[in-house]
């Protein structure tokens, strides 16, 4: 096999697919330090199936992808691809007919890596597999770096057998017989686990012996029991067809008297309705006794408001008559002192007659002229306490006259209230000779 080119994209500072032809020969690559020449070894290592981020130069395996700088962004993921030249048909068995080989190795950021042959999904190990078989790999001494010279010839014997193997082309060999040897280890481990679990399984086999005892004695058991199961259901279906035969003979005498009762209750309806018909008018009776009280009493109780209310004039006028008695007395007393005023100024004027003076006259005449105003005022006002007291005694009178119509009617309604008592004191004595309907009821729901 031979290498024919490596493809990068996005690995490390190989953010553009980059692609680097190995032709025959000798296939240098030159540049300044920080060019990426580091960059191109590890692609290939990586793409062989480094596992180690530490070999890559980095602190984990996602910081292969390109990281971003300047005014390019990050990757999100890195892949690279080894096309290997397989004309000689050297190549391992399962891809032995492919002319070409093209191993990939793609990674996504915090997903890992997936392997590829030729498209196909494969795993790490079949790659590193293809590459110790053809005498190379990430690890293999055929992948010189700076310094590994110094590192061979310092070597222990185990690496430098380890070189002897590689360059003989039995690194593949090696690699299966470990392969080989951990299947086989892990292989003992499983059969030293399936001896423990034989010995358990022995051991749930003792258990479950005794469970298929426990079993046979519990249908056993179950069997004894299902049998007196039965035996008492047969003894409860007896039970139950004898007092089926005395519940029939017992809802024959049942139903008999059921038909008695409800004969009774037919004839208890039956005087219940005519009782009912008959104390109908007896009710309507005593619905108009009752109206006619209640309308009675309402009567009397106005005629009552009315005598209370003549009551009241009376005493109002009684009090007006007493009052226009004084206002009458004082008039008359006014008067009195009139006509002694009238008859003091008659004897001044005789004293005084035939005596000269004019003023005297004068004053005896303003004296009387005062005197004449107070009778005539006096008189005035006796006039209308006459009158005041003629009409007190009219409205007096015509009191009297609603007071005593008053007590007539009220002892009217009292004689009338008194009848409607009788009369009902008849009709309820009459209620109480009709049939109590009540207890005919009572008797009726008894019956049914």
């Amino acid at each position: 096999m031979k290498f024919d080119s490596l493809r990068i994209t996005g690995f490390k500072t190989f953010v553009d697919p980059a692609e680097l032809a190995i032709r025959p020969g000798l296939t240098g690559v030159v540049g300044p330090n920080g060019c990426g020449k580091s960059n191109l070894v590890e692609a290939l290592r990586w793409v062989m199936g480094e596992t180690s981020h530490k070999s890559m130069r980095a602190s984990g395996m996602d910081d292969v992808i390109f990281s971003g700088g300047g005014a390019r962004p990050a990757r999100n993921h890195a892949e690279v691809a080894l096309r290997i030249d397989n004309s000689g048909h050297d190549a391992p068995a399962m891809y032995n007919a492919a002319e070409t080989l093209e191993i990939s190795r793609r990674i996504v950021r915090e997903e890992g890596s997936t392997y590829r042959i030729n498209g196909r999904e494969v795993r790490a190990r079949d790659v590193q597999l293809l590459f110790a078989d053809a005498a190379s790999g990430a690890r293999s001494p055929s992948m010189v770096r700076q310094g590994q010279i110094a590192e061979i010839i310092a070597a222990r014997p185990q690496a430098r057998r380890r070189v002897l193997e590689d360059a003989a082309g039995v690194a593949g060999l090696h690699a299966r017989r470990h392969d080989a040897e951990l299947k086989l280890k892990a292989a003992e481990d499983n059969l030293a686990r399936v001896v423990d679990v034989l010995t358990h399984i022995d051991g749930q086999i003792d258990s479950l012996r005794r469970q298929v005892k426990q079993s046979e004695r519990y249908r056993a058991i179950a069997a004894d029991i299902r049998k007196a199961e039965a035996i008492a259901r047969q003894i409860a279906f007896a039970a139950a067809e004898t007092a089926e035969r005395n519940a029939a003979r017992q809802l024959d005498l049942d139903m008999r008297a059921m038909a008695a009762a409800l004969a009774a209750q037919i004839a208890t309806e039956r005087d219940r309705s005519v009782a009912q018909h008959q104390a109908e008018p007896l009710r309507e009776a005593e619905a108009a006794a009752g109206a006619a009280v209640n309308r009675l009493k309402t009567t009397r109780e106005g005629l009552e408001g009315e005598e209370r209310r003549a009551a009241s004039a009376i005493e109002a006028l009684e009090a007006r008559l007493k009052e226009l008695a004084r206002d009458g007395e004082r008039a008359r007393r006014f008067a009195a002192d009139a006509q002694e005023a009238l008859a003091r100024l008659a004897e001044e004027a005789a004293q005084f007659a035939g005596a000269d003076g004019a003023a005297a006259e004068q004053a005896s005449e303003a004296r009387a002229v005062a005197a004449e105003a107070a009778a005539t005022e006096a008189e005035a006002a006796l006039h209308a306490a006459q009158a005041a007291m003629a009409e007190a005694g009219a409205r007096r009178a015509g009191a009297e006259r609603q007071a005593r119509d008053a007590q007539t009617r009220l002892a009217r309604l009292r004689q009338e209230l008194a009848t409607a008592g009788r009369r009902a004191a008849e009709l309820a004595a009459t209620s109480a000779a009709a049939p109590d309907l009540a207890a005919l009821g009572a008797e009726a729901e008894a019956a049914g």
